[in-house]
């Protein structure tokens, strides 16, 4: 099945204006962007047909043809990631039956993780989309307590039922883990990643839909899905070799960084 990846990027970001364009240093220095290593991380992704950088922004769509990415200009009023990645579709022309929207903040998203999402989709038909969940390490969930305390967002969490379809996303850390037991209860929160997977009919039909309370309450894009009834499927992926950390602070990039240099990246 064709299947492209479509990285949503915007520079007028509230929580950290300009991020993509964070430099981000690799194991020996090298310092690349943090859209350029989104970028890196779509294109070791088996199987996938293109990788195309959407945004509204010259200065990031500069950044991008500077490293060789295919771009896509989209228009300013796109709300979300979601919106973004339909209007590239459409600017694009492209012919797909599955597309993959990889958030421009997520560059330690492991190819597996993307994979598993992709597979699920072809493996049932009816599905409309599908995005990953991975259990929380205990230093994972306890830094994303540490942040919700401070007022920081950390990074989003999701609980599921049995069929692992998603009952609700939060930026809230859930379900609740009193501090005493994070240590043995932390596999129990799963946090959810940003790439997904649709079907074309699922953006089109997200784009005819009006946002709905709770997407706007937590700017969480993926609840207009909830909201309108559609199912949200979960790959649920085991922990991997390294904490998948996006880049939603400043005070991230030190965390980000030394997972880099730990893995060898440059």
């Amino acid at each position: 099945m064709r299947t492209i990846i479509i990285i949503p990027a915007r520079y007028a970001s509230t929580r950290y204006p300009g991020k993509p364009l964070a430099m981000l240093r690799g194991h020996d220095g090298t310092a690349r962007t943090l859209i350029e290593r989104s970028w890196l991380a779509a294109t070791a992704v088996p199987g996938i047909d293109r990788v195309v950088i959407a945004t509204d922004d010259a200065r990031i769509a500069d950044a991008a043809r500077s490293f060789g990415a295919d771009v896509a200009m989209t228009p300013e009023t796109c709300r979300n990631g979601t919106e973004r990645c339909a209007a590239a579709l459409e600017v694009l022309g492209e012919a797909a039956d599955i597309v993959i929207n990889l958030q421009g903040d997520a560059p330690l998203t492991p190819a597996d993780y993307v994979s598993a999402i992709r597979d699920r989709m072809i493996a049932e038909p009816g599905l409309a989309m599908c995005t990953p969940a991975v259990p929380c390490s205990p230093t994972m969930l306890a830094a994303l307590v540490e942040d919700q305390a401070a007022g920081r967002v950390g990074g989003t969490t999701v609980v599921f039922g049995s069929r692992h379809e998603a009952l609700y996303f939060s930026k809230r850390v859930i379900p609740y883990v009193a501090p005493e037991r994070i240590a043995q209860e932390a596999g129990a929160v799963h946090l959810h990643l940003g790439v997904y997977a649709y079907r074309p009919e699922a953006l089109a039909a997200y784009l005819a839909l009006p946002p709905s309370p709770l997407e706007e309450l937590e700017g969480l894009e993926q609840l207009r899905f909830l909201d309108a009834g559609i199912t949200v499927g979960l790959a649920v992926c085991p922990q991997g070799e390294w904490d998948v950390i996006e880049l939603n602070n400043p005070t991230d990039v030190p965390a980000i960084e030394a997972i880099l240099a730990a893995r060898g990246i440059c």
